[in-house]
């Protein structure tokens, strides 16, 4: 079983939601992400970022969950909440 960590920005996303989107989302983290993470099915897919690097994406609705999964500490840590299209002045990720 992993642990499930939030970035501060994943937080403040997350707080800044509407109660029925953020409890929705976090009913799917803990559904999706406590037992396995860093696997693709459904709505998980591993994004590459270029030069060996990558995230997981986690679909809920319109909205997307972007996570790191540590598997020697059996960690996830969510580092960004977004609804789908939103523009972003800076990098994500």
């Amino acid at each position: 079983m992993y642990e499930v960590f939030y970035q501060p920005e994943a937080a403040a996303e997350l707080n800044d939601l509407r109660a029925f989107n953020r409890m929705r989302l976090l009913d799917a983290i803990a559904k999706n992400l406590k037992d396995s993470p860093a696997t693709v099915r459904g709505k998980k897919k591993r994004l590459d970022l270029g030069d060996g690097n990558f995230i997981w994406q986690l679909r809920v609705d319109d909205y997307r969950v972007f996570y790191d999964v540590l598997e020697m500490e059996h960690r996830v840590i969510v580092r960004h909440i977004r609804r789908k299209g939103r523009k972003s002045t800076g990098e994500i990720l």
